[in-house]
């Protein structure tokens, strides 16, 4: 893999009250059935756990070539972006329009901490300040952290806690739990691998796999209260591991004369606000004003962003 090889895309669109129909889906991956019940205690599920993830937990930095597709909610989702993560809790998403090729990136996503800035450069409008996990969750119905997403991409579990509780299932089929979240396992490429991981509503399932590392990423919620239902699938290409990335990489400059846009404004307009988004905008005058779309005839509202560049802060910014 050539280091500076990330090229991205990212579009979303707005058709009737909210829909977001920008690239066609890839063919589709064959989803998994995970094991159903208690299983059975199996101590040894635990060492297995440790030795499946003993690669992955090294990832202190990523870049990749994100192709996402699915639904949340009731907008369909379809989006390419190159995206960069350190540890800890740093993020960079960047995106750029398809029909010019260079020039300066449509949206940027920083995240350093608890701390996240979304610029929309050629609309001017900034939301600074806001948790980095309410951003991802008001673009894509999915809230996760920065550290979570760059363990998803390398195959491992989201959250570091000690692994218990092993169990069998039979047919190679193990879990442990961690924390909140029950991992389960299976062997993969004659090692043992996390296959899948549920905590709460949340079902994150690993396939294509090569080299260790998965090349889709399923993660799938059940509707219930706050959360939106969300079946949406990741195909990861141009993945680097440990490439240094600078520190200039985690930041952007915002315009001084940005408008300011509010979290509540950006999940109205994401699949959060659903059928509620047309009348929380008001006016066409208004929507003009306060959501971060552009505004185009009651049958037709679309807000695109879409790219294909490659992305040279991840790899060379100083």
């Amino acid at each position: 893999m050539t280091r500076g090889s990330g090229r991205a895309r990212l579009a979303i669109a707005r058709v009737g009250v909210l829909s977001w129909l920008i690239l066609p889906a890839a063919c589709g991956t064959p989803r998994i059935t995970l094991p159903s019940g208690a299983g059975t205690p199996f101590p040894d599920a635990i060492p297995g756990y440790a030795d499946a993830v003993r690669e992955c937990r090294g990832a202190r930095t990523l870049t990749a070539s994100l192709n996402l597709s699915g639904r949340a909610g009731s907008s369909k989702l379809s989006a390419r972006v190159d995206a960069g993560f350190a540890e800890p809790g740093r993020l960079r998403l960047e995106g750029y329009p398809r029909i010019n090729f260079g020039g300066k990136p449509f949206f940027i996503l920083v995240a350093t901490g608890r701390d996240a800035t979304l610029v929309l450069t050629r609309d001017n409008r900034v939301l600074g300040g806001a948790a980095p996990a309410a951003i991802i969750e008001a673009l894509t119905g999915i809230a996760l952290e920065p550290d979570e997403m760059r363990a998803l991409m390398t195959g491992c579990a989201i959250d570091n806690d000690e692994a218990t509780d092993g169990r069998s299932f039979g047919q190679g089929w193990t879990s442990v739990q961690t924390g909140k979240t029950t991992v389960f396992l299976r062997p993969i490429e004659n090692r043992p691998r996390v296959a899948a991981l549920r905590r709460g509503s949340l079902v994150v399932e690993y396939a294509d796999f090569t080299g260790g590392q998965p090349a889709t990423v399923h993660l799938h919620t059940t509707a219930s209260a706050n959360v939106a239902a969300a079946d949406l699938t990741i195909r990861i290409s141009q993945r680097e591991v440990n490439v240094p990335l600078e520190n200039a990489v985690f930041s952007v400059e915002v315009p001084k004369d940005a408008v300011p846009l509010t979290l509540e404004e950006l999940r109205r307009a994401g699949p959060l606000g659903g059928g509620e988004a047309e009348a929380a905008a008001g006016t066409e005058e208004e929507s003009t004003e306060r959501i971060f779309f552009s505004v185009r005839p009651p049958v037709l509202r679309s807000f695109v962003v879409i790219g294909d560049r490659s992305l040279r802060l991840l790899r060379s910014h100083a």
